[in-house]
């Protein structure tokens, strides 16, 4: 039986990749996105998360400009640039992305690597305006199998729900990668950190997976974003960030993605996948079809 603790695990340099997209501006902001990603891998970063419709921008007057904007995936330029650079630096990115399919559009972020693309997860839940441009995402919550670790990702508002976490984690997931476009929220002491971040480190904690949030800055068409990219261990604590709330910024945390697996065991009678009492939980996880458990 060999000894797994002396023995040497791969350690992942996570970046997450805060940066001001121009909305309408989609040369710029990619171009911009591969500079960064560039910076990131001469860093030393493997892994490499971006904001939420970072090729694009986020704040669309029309329907018309949103369809302009998106394209397919993974056939579309946007993707093409970021599997030429995953490519050529042997890297694995996360970032969000406009895309179009038939005559729909989804709040989708790509995940690509060495090896060329490898899945997509589209938007489930969908927050303010984007009602109006982007339908709700139909590919459910996958998770990819990598060489470097099982990696889960879904968008901003989707992590305002447990089920988004839990379902990740309930499928091997060993990081959650997250682009988003976090705004302020109402009643936000100032003195303490963006609720997101509170939310990042809970679900890290109470999941058990490494958490990596990268947001975006600036203020678009007078809707400002709040910033504070983050990166969470399995223990629930900041590895880290949180980043500037104002500025373009990438943060680096240099992580054992298996420990997220390892250590889930917080002593010997509590594993909370295992402690899970699902025979209860039936009503609350939507089964139940009688009025009123909606």
């Amino acid at each position: 039986m060999p000894n797994t603790k002396s023995r040497k695990e791969s350690v992942v340099r996570v970046a997450c990749l805060q940066m001001e997209p121009v909305v309408g501006e989609k040369d710029r902001n990619v171009k911009h996105s591969l500079e960064m990603i560039n910076r990131a891998a001469d860093n030393g970063a493997k892994l490499l998360v971006l904001p939420e419709l970072c090729n694009s921008g986020y704040v669309f007057t029309s329907r018309e400009e949103a369809f302009s904007l998106a394209e397919a995936v993974p056939n579309g330029p946007t993707t093409e640039a970021w599997i030429k650079v995953a490519r050529e630096r042997g890297l694995y990115i996360v970032a969000g992305i406009a895309e179009r399919e038939d005559d729909s559009l989804y709040n989708s972020s790509v995940v690509v690597g060495p090896e060329g693309y490898i899945g997509t997860f589209r938007k489930v839940h969908l927050w303010n305006e984007e009602n109006l441009y982007f339908e709700p995402g139909n590919l459910g919550y996958p998770v990819f199998n990598t060489p470097i670790g099982r990696i889960g990702t879904f968008i901003c508002y989707d992590g305002w729900f447990p089920e988004s976490y839990r379902l990740c984690a309930l499928q091997g997931a060993d990081i959650i990668c997250i682009p988003t476009n976090w705004v302020p929220i109402p009643g936000q002491d100032p003195k303490r950190e963006a609720m997101a971040n509170i939310l990042v480190m809970g679900s890290a904690h109470s999941n058990s997976v490494f958490v990596a949030a990268a947001d975006r800055v600036g203020t678009e068409r007078g809707q400002p974003f709040v910033g504070q990219s983050l990166i969470a261990s399995y223990t629930g604590w900041p590895v880290a960030g949180p980043a500037s709330d104002k500025d373009e910024e990438i943060i680096y945390a240099d992580v054992t993605l298996a420990d997220a697996r390892r250590k889930r065991n917080w002593n010997e009678y509590n594993q909370f996948l295992r402690a899970r009492r699902s025979d209860v939980y039936d009503e609350m996880l939507g089964s139940h079809t009688e009025p009123g458990w909606y």
